[in-house]
C-alpha cells in the first residue's frame, strides 16, 4: 500500500513528513488552493519553500534516506507553466486535476520526454460521485500512467469528504490508481479491507492537517503504522 501525502508547503513540515517513509509527496500549483506552494524563483534555479532534496538547514539530504516521489498538482494550467514548474522542481509526477484533454496530455508528455524530464509520469485525477463518473477513465486510457479517484465537490479536492468506494467495482481498466477523497485517521481498517486489483495506494491530505498545508506528523505516523502493519 503506497502512501501519497498531498498539499505540502512548510519546509520543516515537509522534512518531518518525508522521514515517515511515504511514497509520494504532493505540491499544489493551483493558485486558488489554500495549499498553493507559491511563486517559483526561476532565475535562482532553486526550489523555494520546498527543500525535498535538502535538509532544513539547506544541506543535501542523506542519500540513504528514502526520497518520496515529487508530485506537482495542476488544474487547467497553461502547458508552459506546467513545464516550467516540472523542470524547476524536478517533478517525478504531474497530476492533472482539471478538465485536461488527452491532446493536452499527449502534447505535455512530448514536450517533457525525453529532453527535459525523461522519466516524468502523468496522473489524471477523476472526480467521483456515482458509478457513471468512474467510466471517464476510458477517455484517458493509454494516455496516463496512473489514475487518482477523488471525491466530486465544488472545489478541486481537499474537501475532506468521501465518495462511496464501492462504485470503483466498475473500474475494469489496466491503469493502476490511487484512492483519494476525505481519507482520515479513522479509515485505516477500511483501507486494509478495501480490495481492488488496480489500487496501489492512497492519497491523504486535509483530514491530517492542523492548518491548510500543515500536517500532523504524529497522526500520520500512527496511521501509516496501522496501514503498513
Amino acid at each position: 500500500m503506497q502512501i501519497k501525502v498531498c498539499g505540502m508547503r512548510d519546509p520543516e513540515n515537509i522534512h518531518a513528513v518525508k522521514e515517515l517513509g511515504i511514497d509520494y509527496m504532493g505540491l499544489i500549483f493551483w493558485p486558488k488552493s489554500p495549499r498553493y506552494v507559491g511563486t517559483i524563483n526561476v532565475n535562482a534555479g532553486t526550489m523555494p519553500n520546498l527543500p525535498c532534496q535538502l535538509d532544513t538547514d539547506g544541506t543535501p539530504a542523506e542519500t540513504n534516506q528514502k526520497q518520496p516521489a515529487l508530485v506537482g498538482v495542476f488544474v487547467n494550467e497553461m502547458p508552459q507553466t506546467v513545464v516550467t514548474c516540472a523542470y524547476n522542481y524536478r517533478l517525478d509526477y504531474i497530476q492533472l486535476h482539471g478538465n485536461e484533454s488527452t491532446i493536452y496530455i499527449d502534447n505535455l508528455r512530448r514536450t517533457l520526454v525525453p529532453d527535459i524530464l525523461p522519466n516524468v509520469r502523468i496522473i489524471k485525477a477523476l472526480s467521483i460521485r456515482e458509478a457513471d463518473d468512474v467510466k471517464r477513465w476510458r477517455e484517458y486510457a493509454g494516455h496516463v500512467d496512473l489514475f487518482l479517484f477523488d471525491t466530486k465537490c465544488e472545489s478541486m479536492g481537499g474537501s475532506g469528504k468521501q465518495f462511496d468506494w464501492s462504485v470503483l467495482n466498475g473500474y475494469d481498466g489496466d491503469t493502476p490508481f490511487l484512492l483519494s477523497g476525505g481519507i482520515g485517521p479513522e479509515d485505516a481498517e477500511r483501507i486494509k479491507v478495501f480490495n481492488h486489483p488496480r489500487c496501489i495506494g492512497i492519497d491523504i491530505n486535509s483530514r491530517f492537517e492542523t492548518a491548510p498545508a500543515l500536517k500532523d506528523t504524529e497522526r500520520l505516523r500512527t496511521f501509516i503504522h496501522q496501514i503498513k502493519d
